[in-house]
């Protein structure tokens, strides 16, 4: 008998969300404790998530945002295609290891990608030469992003209290000063992306320290905004299968006013403001695609200063947090493509 890809077991039953629920509020809890918690023995927990990781709708992620510590620059790039291109061009710039995610929605023949460069002559580089020059490419709109508000660590479609920089952006705060974060901080974040669970012994030789510094380290990195680490689902996983994407143009006077506004919607799971006329980019969630149009209407029509909104279905994302999403053999041809560094998805 064939082995049955795991895509196509990629159903998730009641003690499945169950375990997901626990680990994405404490994402190196044993198995013991997710067990406890569940009402399942510590070996069904660790079968379970394991069959959850392989369909590849579920991993963890860990990673340090460069959005807060103030490091590089992030873009979000609309690459216009030539028809019969789209799919092409959308794979070749997921490929890259620059690249955080890559997405085709609803609306013109474009791929939607974020982008992380280290400084402005990168990015024009990128841009003229490196996308520039891809077959199939006839133009490219770019926005620099100036401030993040809310990432997919703030979408908590469990029902729980708002996260902290949810709450701030709520209040039209500012996050906190970043913290410091030194080479050894760095080395600690890479390690854990690789293995988000790895043992702290493990991490301790790995790093050659002792295990009471580690823990230290990293206690004070999941404390601070800089660095997430978490367990992250696919939103069809949680019963939000309608992802969707908008684009709001705000009069600078009432943009404060605004995004407060839109931080207490919380279908909303990545918000930022970013240069040009179309200042607010944000990612949202649903059940169906009235959920999405009552949303929409709920959330947008009593913003003051608004002069234009796009709205767009999510058809395929290609790339999330730097990788690539499996697509069903059904749907395409092309072996998946290789991993890349992490990131945070939204």
């Amino acid at each position: 008998m064939a082995e049955t890809d795991p895509l196509e077991q990629s159903s998730f039953d009641g003690p499945d969300l169950a375990i997901l629920q626990f680990l994405a509020q404490r994402p190196r809890a044993s198995f013991a404790e997710a067990g406890e918690q569940v009402g399942l023995h510590e070996r069904t927990v660790a079968r379970r998530l394991e069959r959850m990781l392989r369909t590849g709708r579920v991993r963890f992620i860990a990673a340090l945002l460069g959005e807060y510590l103030g490091e590089g620059l992030v873009v979000e790039l609309a690459v216009r295609c030539a028809p019969g291109r789209l799919e092409e061009v959308a794979r070749a710039i997921a490929a890259r290891p620059d690249t955080r995610s890559v997405e085709v929605a609803t609306g013109d023949l474009v791929v939607l990608a974020e982008m992380v460069v280290a400084d402005e002559a990168e990015l024009l580089d990128l841009i003229d030469r490196t996308i520039g020059g891809m077959p199939g490419v006839l133009d490219i709109h770019s926005a620099l992003v100036l401030r993040l508000l809310l990432t997919a660590v703030d979408w908590t479609p469990y029902g729980t209290e708002p996260t902290r920089m949810r709450r701030l952006a709520m209040d039209g705060l500012l996050p906190p000063p970043p913290i410091p974060v030194d080479d050894i901080d760095r080395e600690l974040a890479d390690l854990l992306a690789e293995d988000a669970r790895m043992p702290m012994t493990s991490l301790a030789v790995r790093l050659n320290l002792g295990e009471s510094t580690v823990r230290r380290r990293l206690n004070r990195l999941m404390a601070s905004h800089v660095f997430h680490l978490r367990l992250f689902a696919e939103p069809s996983v949680l019963g939000h299968p309608v992802e969707a994407r908008f684009r709001l143009r705000v009069e600078h006077a009432h943009l404060d006013t605004a995004l407060r506004r839109l931080a207490h919607e919380p279908s909303i799971r990545h918000l930022v403001v970013t240069t040009g006329r179309d200042n607010v980019l944000g990612y949202s969630s649903h059940p169906t695609a009235a959920d999405m149009h009552t949303f929409h209407a709920r959330a947008f029509s009593g913003l003051d200063g608004v002069r234009e909104v796009q709205t767009a279905l999510l058809m395929r994302s290609y790339k999330r947090a730097g990788r690539p999403v499996r697509i069903r053999a059904a749907d395409h041809h092309t072996p998946p493509l290789p991993r890349v560094g992490p990131g945070e998805p939204r």
